[in-house]
């Protein structure tokens, strides 16, 4: 083998190893460009893996100069104040990984703040999500059993012995747990009984002194002690048992399994695939860390690539990080990503029912499309963005111009080892008139040119995806 076709078949390997990082960062992180992934290409895939699943490895970011430079804007009772925060954690955090599984959960776990009305509640439920969303289900559960956001969301403090309130044991087995299908009306009143007496002391209103912090507390006295008959199952039980039962049926780990494989893998589930994965968190006992990381390292999972439709968080984070924008707390304008990621039909902290947003197809009808399209268009339209400055300069690398598909590719390659097809590359080419060799100087002007390019990828078709 000549030492040329060495070289070739060695730059394939590399750009191969680049898109197969590029398509993990794009789900189990919120994308990168090719200058962050060659990076972390310098290790195998199963130990770019491997730090993602185990977050602690890396410092927490540092996020005190936010508050300090938008003052006028962290008031602690404005629940777009939290959004806000976590839209700056999940483009800069060394972690991203706890933020991707806090947006997972917050989907499965739907509560809002239309109702709860409590900002402090309802930050301190994403907090615990983020800080135990790669931990286990039970105590997932057993921590969302306890959230005060999520029992006054479902009305649990009107769950007493003598008058039994049925929502939050409704929707454990139907939306959060098993699904429907799984279970009888005998089995949601009897976990409703099981969990009366898990209620939250009382709030104080907001003025003069603002919201105090709201906590779980049990009250023995309110509880049903009588005997109860649960998914076949008899005894005095409690919420934990409850919990404990819901996790030995069959139902959960496949229930659970779904939505995992419709959040990180394709919004058209593959059953086999499903049921390997829902086998999984079973032999784990339910461990979300050993599970994503068995997902992460499958075949299926490396060849699901441009699969599954961004939700309008993913889609806005994903296009700044492309942008290299807001990578620091003083730069202006990060409490807009929070109106922006709504406008196209996702309001974090606020989901406009307890089923959640419906993913897929419907993050892209003809209104929420118009949005998509302005916002990442407006945000990789611009030459003097850092990430499209970073992005000309290394196409640019010294030579004095590039053919025009070549250009189209490299600046695929540099948003991330995007796709597309060469029909659409061709009508790029055709539509911003690129003729022959693209002069690379001045750069500038080059600037200019890459980001007409960027701006006009992210209208395409497969820029929704990932």
């Amino acid at each position: 083998m000549t030492a040329p076709i060495r070289e070739r078949r060695a730059r394939r390997a590399a750009a191969d190893d680049v898109a197969l990082i590029g398509h993990l960062m794009r789900r189990a992180a919120f994308g990168a460009r090719a200058e962050h992934l060659e990076q972390l290409a310098r290790k195998s895939y199963g130990a770019v893996v491997d730090d993602l699943v185990n977050p602690e490895r890396f410092p927490p970011l540092e996020e005190d100069l936010l508050e300090r430079f938008h003052s006028d804007q962290s008031d602690d009772e404005s629940t777009g104040w939290t959004a806000t925060r976590w839209s700056f954690q999940m483009i800069n955090s060394p972690r991203p990984l706890e933020f991707k599984m806090a947006l997972f959960w917050h989907g499965l776990f739907a509560t809002a703040v239309s109702k709860v009305t409590n900002n402090p509640m309802m930050r301190n439920q994403y907090q615990m999500l983020r800080e135990n969303g790669l931990s286990d289900f039970r105590t997932i559960l057993q921590r969302l059993a306890r959230d005060p956001a999520m029992l006054y969301w479902l009305d649990q403090q009107q769950n007493h012995a003598a008058a039994v309130n049925e929502n939050w044991g409704r929707e454990l087995l139907e939306l959060f747990s098993m699904g429907r299908g799984n279970y009888t009306e005998d089995d949601v009143k009897a976990a409703a009984r099981a969990f009366t007496g898990w209620t939250l002391d009382q709030t104080f209103p907001r003025y003069p002194s603002g919201y105090y912090d709201v906590r779980f507390v049990y009250r023995p006295e309110d509880h049903d002690e009588t005997p109860k008959t649960f998914l076949g199952r008899t005894g005095n039980f409690n919420g934990d048992d409850i919990i404990d039962i819901i996790l030995e049926q069959p139902a959960t780990a496949h229930y659970l399994a779904l939505h995992l494989y419709k959040f990180f893998v394709s919004d058209e589930p593959n059953r086999d695939e499903v049921e390997a994965l829902a086998q999984t968190l079973t032999e784990s006992r339910f461990d979300i860390r050993v599970t994503l990381k068995a997902m992460f390292l499958s075949e299926y999972f490396r060849q699901a690539r441009f699969k599954r439709v961004r939700s309008p968080a993913e889609h806005v984070i994903a296009t700044v990080r492309i942008a290299g924008r807001y990578t620091n707390a003083w730069e202006h304008g990060i409490d807009g990503l929070e109106d922006a990621i709504g406008r196209m039909g996702q309001q974090l902290l606020n989901p406009p029912t307890v089923e959640g947003w419906h993913p897929g197809r419907e993050w892209i009808d003809s209104a929420y499309l118009i949005e998509r399209v302005n916002f990442a268009a407006d945000m990789l339209g611009d030459p003097s963005a850092p990430g499209v400055v970073a992005i000309s300069r290394r196409i640019a690398g010294g030579r004095s111009g590039i053919e025009a598909l070549a250009l189209v590719d490299a600046v695929l390659y540099e948003m991330g080892a995007l796709m597309l097809s060469p029909a659409a590359k061709q009508a790029i080419i055709e539509n911003l008139e690129l003729v022959g060799e693209v002069a690379c100087n001045p750069p500038e002007v080059f600037a200019n040119t890459v980001a007409r390019v960027c701006r006009t990828i992210s209208t395409a078709r497969e820029f929704q995806l990932e």
